[in-house]
């Protein structure tokens, strides 16, 4: 099966999935109306693959590709088992968007492309795909030279990006997860209520827990938070200076990027 209908597959059905779960088991039942909410996301989600598609030469696989074809790489020179080259590669690549997420909050330009993600007064599974589109360019051109430096096989790549997108999903939805569930899985993985904090209006708060698909890269390098200071229940979302409805329109977000106010208040 071709790998862009593949992901594609995928990401419509987890987007319904995770939709209904949210809409059976919420765990906030305050968030603003979906319908105003989802067509902008999804709205932003459907530009920036149209972006990525139009305006990039290559995807990561495409890079992966060729690295495979002309033996470019560290992994090339390794000589190892195929199973550990894939494990390798994507705990590898996993690491690279951890540390470009942190960097996105540290360099004022580059959080003023990300910001727009978290200006969002609500989180749920359409809040994953919504990204400035100059952030997702920026993030393909990353991959791309992760992958040329590194030399993974295709299907590590293309298996990456399935786990990112899939889990961009899951830790955006409003799905109450049992606490002990929760607490188990924060060991391997990040959880809806731990990505959560994330997007807390504090900075002190949003600039941690920056994890997509493990949680032990927070653990180690020491961004990761427990609970917010107010509690998960009481916990604002958003950034305060960009909290109107005017704020929240498609033309907005996608303008965002130029205004100058303080950006992490």
């Amino acid at each position: 099966m071709n790998g862009t209908v593949l992901r594609i597959g995928i990401f419509v059905a987890l987007v319904a999935l995770l939709g209904l779960a949210e809409w059976c088991w919420p765990q906030h039942r305050s968030d603003p109306c979906r319908l105003r909410r989802w067509p902008i996301n999804l709205g932003l989600g459907a530009l920036n693959a149209l972006c990525v598609r139009v305006l990039l030469p290559w995807l990561a696989v495409d890079a992966a590709i060729w690295a495979s074809a002309h033996e470019v790489g560290v992994l090339h020179s390794l000589q190892l088992p195929m199973w550990l080259t894939v494990t390798i590669s994507v705990i590898a690549l996993d690491l690279v968007v951890y540390w470009q997420h942190r960097i996105m909050h540290a360099v004022g330009w580059l959080w003023r492309l990300h910001r727009v993600h978290h200006t969002g007064l609500a989180l749920d599974v359409s809040s994953g795909v919504r990204f400035h589109p100059l952030e997702i360019l920026l993030s393909m051109l990353i991959k791309i030279v992760a992958v040329i430096t590194l030399g993974p096989p295709a299907v590590a790549v293309l298996g990456f990006e399935i786990l990112l997108s899939s889990f961009a999903l899951f830790t955006h939805a409003n799905l109450r997860l049992p606490e002990r569930l929760d607490t188990v899985l924060r060991w391997l993985i990040v959880t809806p209520d731990m990505h959560r904090i994330h997007h807390s209006v504090l900075r002190t708060e949003h600039d941690s827990n920056y994890g997509f698909h493990v949680s032990w890269w927070d653990r180690i390098f020491g961004s990761y938070k427990v609970e917010p200071a107010g509690g998960r229940r009481d916990m604002r979302i958003g950034l305060t200076q960009f909290r109107s409805e005017r704020d929240q329109q498609f033309l907005s977000l996608l303008v965002q990027p130029t205004r100058l106010e303080s950006a992490t208040s």
